[in-house]
């Protein structure tokens, strides 16, 4: 299969797995469609998905309340391409050839959906920069 063809894939890794990181891989996956292959992941994993992201993606028609965290696979940051972290630092696998950004983001650990909403905005406003970037809609 040529490079050109290839679906680009992106890992979205944040401590707990459990707010910015999940909503960033839906946002990805509801705005991109089968263009991209979305992942996410946690250095250190909580044990459910933040409530209150759940109910404010939902207020956008994105239903996360499925999800669970999972723990950060060195594989899974060698299938990316992209790996997007948000408050873990240094605890990604760095690998040569791959693409890594930070993403500067409050932690919704403990807020309420109020304090969410803005958190949730911001990553729809990265996401859709990075998908013009790696999978820009073609003309048909």
């Amino acid at each position: 299969m040529p490079e050109t063809a290839r679906k680009p894939s992106v890992l979205f890794v944040c401590v707990h797995n459990a707010g910015r990181s999940q909503m960033a891989a839906a946002w990805l996956t509801h705005l991109a469609g089968d263009r991209v292959e979305v992942r996410s992941a946690g250095s250190d994993p909580g044990g459910a998905v933040n409530p209150a992201a759940v109910e404010a993606m939902a207020e956008v028609g994105i239903d996360i309340s499925a999800e669970s965290p999972k723990i950060l696979t060195v594989d899974a940051v060698r299938e990316s391409d992209v790996c997007v972290t948000m408050g873990c630092g240094d605890t990604c696998p760095v690998f040569p050839g791959k693409r890594y950004l930070d993403w500067k983001l409050d932690d919704p650990a403990g807020q309420g959906v109020a304090a969410v909403r803005p958190i949730r905005d911001g990553i729809r406003t990265l996401v859709e920069g990075l998908i013009a970037e790696i999978a820009p809609r073609t003309a048909p």
